[in-house]
């Protein structure tokens, strides 16, 4: 076998190698179904309900934060629908308002809505954990690129609530968030 042959097999065997980690492996490769016997059970019309407190860091491409901030988080639910406004203050000085609308099908799964989000974000709440994908534009101030997210939710025994989202652009992940959400009366 030529040495440049050789070379290309040995590429694509890392490459593959790589792809399957990511399908198989890595954050985003996680389902719902891994948390359905993990308690407590978290059920977004009581645990994301009323006012809300998010504190959270946004890290960049380079693993290093690029964004704090604070959310104030009013969030109200009639039945399966519900809402969920968001107001962020960044530590830049900068501000963002978001609306979510939810829907919760009989069997976990959620449907998700906002001006920003692409198209409906879908994802599932089973055991511990709320999963959501979607598609968020960013603002034209920050490049206005459509960015895939992977967002997971944890509740924890306390009632606060671990997130952790990653945004990909072409697959590559190009920013992180991780943030705490907990009833502001807690706070």
């Amino acid at each position: 076998m030529s040495p440049v042959l050789a070379f290309l097999l040995g590429a694509f065997a890392m490459l593959a190698l790589a792809i399957l980690r990511a399908r198989t492996l890595a954050f985003p490769a996680q389902t719902a179904a891994d948390y359905a016997d993990k308690g407590p059970d978290f059920d977004i019309r009581r645990h994301l309900n009323g006012p809300i407190l998010c504190e959270g860091v946004i890290y960049g491409p380079t693993g290093r934060v690029a964004s704090r901030f604070v959310a104030d988080i009013e969030a109200r639910w009639d039945g399966n629908t519900g809402t969920m406004a968001e107001e962020f203050r960044y530590d830049s000085g900068a501000t963002q308002s978001r609306c979510w609308t939810f829907t919760l099908g009989n069997d976990g799964r959620i449907r998700a809505a906002a001006p920003d989000v692409v198209g409906t974000g879908e994802g599932m709440q089973k055991g511990s954990a709320v999963h959501l994908r979607y598609r968020i534009r960013l603002p034209e101030e920050s490049g206005g690129h459509v960015l895939d997210t992977v967002d997971w939710m944890y509740l924890m025994e306390n009632g606060t609530i671990m997130n952790r989202s990653q945004f990909r652009k072409f697959g590559i992940p190009v920013a992180e968030l991780v943030a705490t959400l907990r009833p502001k009366e807690a706070a």
